[in-house]
């Protein structure tokens, strides 16, 4: 799958790069896989869930992900999602990514991260630009178009 995957995504606009991460239902058979087998199904407070991080690129393209549990903070692959992305001008993420971890690994990667502060955070943020972030609805169309797809939208896989 994940090799279809990159041979149909095209060329790569990285002059902005958008990430987000989208919760994926899993049905009731898909869980019960082997032991040590890796299914990235989590049990949160709405059941078996898995989450699709993905990141997108200026056109709303996608350029990579990773499926985690659901119980998986976007925080917690946003380095590996930068890593894999590679080089960008701008990476523009929601308040989940907000973390000093997460800018200067942008940073060090060569894009100026655009992401909103917390609301009880105290630190300025001088690179964050209003206008980028609301084109952050670009990551959310492409949700909602991988959405239209029955497999996507519900996990019925085990693995």
């Amino acid at each position: 799958m994940a090799e279809f995957f990159f041979d149909v995504r095209g060329e790569i606009d990285s002059e902005w790069v958008f990430t987000d991460g989208s919760y994926i239902r899993a049905h009731q058979h898909a869980s019960g896989a082997r032991h040590g087998q890796e299914r990235a199904i989590g049990i949160s407070r709405g059941g078996a869930t898995s989450k699709l991080h993905i990141t997108a690129d200026a056109h709303g393209n996608p350029i990579d992900f990773e499926v985690t549990g659901g119980e998986v903070h976007d925080s917690q692959v946003a380095i590996q999602l930068i890593d894999k992305v590679g080089r960008a001008e701008h990476f523009i993420a929601d308040k989940a990514y907000d973390s000093d971890a997460i800018r200067e690994h942008a940073k060090q990667t060569g894009m100026n991260p655009v992401i909103p502060r917390k609301s009880n955070s105290k630190k300025p943020n001088p690179e964050f630009d209003k206008h980028l972030y609301k084109l952050r609805h670009l990551v959310e169309n492409l949700f909602a178009r991988l959405k239209h797809f029955r497999s996507i939208a519900t996990q019925f896989e085990k693995l």
